[in-house]
Parts: C-alpha cells; structure tokens; sequence
C-alpha cells in the first residue's frame, strides 16, 4: 500500500513564494515592455514639447535636446503675433463640428438598414461598402476635384463638409456590428406599439448606442481636425484657412519661421484632441470593445 506523504508547511510555503514571484515575474515583464513602448510612443510628443519651450531661434541639435537649457514660454504668444490663430481655429471647428454631424447621421443611418432591415442583397451590398474602404484617396482625389469645381464648391467648406454626409464605410461598419449587439426584441416590443422604423432607429436604438456613436464622433473629429490635404487641395482664401493649414504657414513666414514658435503652434494644435481623448477615453474603449461581440 502506498504511502501518502504530507508537504511539510516550509515546502507548502516555498511553493506560496515561488508561485507569487512568477506572477509578479510576469507582470513586471508585461508592464515593462508596456512602458518602453508608451515612452518611444510619446517621445516624438515630448520632443515637441521641449522644443516648444527653446529660445526663439534655437538650433536644431542631434541628439535631441529634450530638457531645455532655458524655458522661454514666449513662443506661444508669438504664434498669435505671427497667425490669426483663433481664426483658423474657428474654421477648423466649424469645418470639424457639421462633418461629425453628418458622419453620425448618414452612418447610423445606414448602419440601421443593414443590421435591422431585412431586403434583397443586403448581404451584397454590405460587402460592397466595406470594399470602399480599400479605395485609396489618391485615386478619388482628382475626380472628386473636378465634380466640386463643376458644381462652383472649390473655394468654400462644402468639399470638405458635405462627403462625411454620404456615409463612410468605417463607421458604416462599426455602427453595424454595434447595432448587431442590441436585442431585436426590443424592435418587436416597439412595432407592437405602432413604432414606425425612424422611431426605433431615433428613440431606441441611437440611446442605446451612445458608446459606439460617442467613438464615431471622436474619430471623425480627429481626422477632419488633422486634415491637411482637403483645406490645401479646395481652400484658395486665407481667411478661411483652417488650423493644420495655418500651423504649416509658419514653416514660411519670414523666411522660413521658428522651429520653436512652429512647435508651440503645433502643440496648441494637438491639444484639442488630446483633451477629447482623455474626457472620452471611457466611452471609445466600450465602444471599440463592444462592436465586434456580433457579425
């Protein structure tokens, strides 16, 4: 008959600590490597920052001289001197505000057909929106170009306004898998009401898709506030230049501008979606989480 032999509480002890020190081996690791990636990630940011606070005229030095030697916050008011700033800040937030707007309506509008409504080729025409996606803009660019200019748009917002109205795949795309995730009960619960389609698309399923709504919006804010390439290509009027347009003036202002005065515009230009980020950091994690649980 075989024995049965009892670990002894020093052995018992032993395993406790050799169990725990992997555990918290493990995580030092993950954190570690978490934490190198964060700081190469924000060097860029950093740098900009502490450029942002060198002596006007300051020389570029390799390597990078993150600390200054001398903090000169000067160069932010010199950025209002040199640019109307506070007017391209406000054509950049009217520019970014109606294309969030017409984002989340077109979107969610039709993100609703495809996950609730049920018509020949859905299926199809679904495939076909997503495919829209790998268009790349260049190829877009020019034709889109000459309808504007046909229609008498080149020189105002509207080519920059008026296609986020049309619907664009990527929020197509995860407002659907969000809409998938509601319960069709509660759709059914409401015809029997006598709830019409625009009433269970306006009163249920929007409040109930704030997460992914709130995700869409932060998005398409960002990219239409850091947009570059649509103000150069339709905006000919300063007056109507937007901020990404105005910080890249400074690059030939006098001759070439101030590295430090350019790298204060540039961090007053990006803090308005790092604020964003931060207020609304909880709902585009629930949003992101939560939009793929269904296909």
């Amino acid at each position: 008959m075989a024995t049965v032999t009892k670990s002894t509480p020093v052995v018992r002890v032993h395993r406790t600590w050799k169990y725990f020190l992997q555990r918290i081996g493990s995580q030092v690791l993950v954190y570690g490597l978490l934490l190198l990636f964060g700081v190469a990630v924000l060097l860029p940011f950093i740098w900009t920052v502490s450029s942002s606070l060198k002596p006007f005229g300051a020389p570029i030095k390799f390597p990078p001289q993150f600390i200054p030697e001398v903090i000169d916050w000067t160069n932010y008011p010199k950025v209002f001197e040199m640019i109307p700033f506070m007017n391209y800040f406000k054509n950049s937030v009217i520019v970014a505000g109606l294309a969030v707007l017409g984002e989340l309506l077109s979107a969610s509008l039709v993100a609703y057909s495809f996950a609730r409504l049920r018509f020949p080729g859905r299926n199809a025409l679904f495939i076909v929106v997503l495919a829209t996606m790998m268009i790349p803009f260049p190829v877009t660019m020019v034709p889109t170009f000459i309808v504007f200019q046909l229609l008498g748009a080149v020189g105002t917002y509207i080519p920059l306004v008026l296609p986020p109205y049309f619907g664009p795949a990527f929020s197509i795309f995860m407002l659907r898998q969000f809409f998938l995730t509601i319960n069709p009960e509660l759709d059914e619960a409401a015809k029997v009401d006598g709830a019409n389609e625009f009433t269970i698309y306006w009163r249920i399923i929007l409040p109930l898709a704030k997460p992914a709504l709130a995700t869409i919006a932060i998005f398409s804010f960002m990219g239409n506030w850091n947009d570059f390439m649509g103000p150069l290509i339709y905006l000919n009027n300063s007056e109507l230049y937007t901020l990404a347009l105005g910080v890249n003036y400074l690059r030939s202002f006098r001759g070439g501008g101030d590295l430090s005065v350019q790298m204060a515009a540039s961090v007053m230009f990006v803090a308005p979606c790092i604020l964003l980020y931060f207020v609304a950091q909880r709902n585009i994690v629930q949003g992101i989480v939560t939009t793929g649980l269904k296909g």
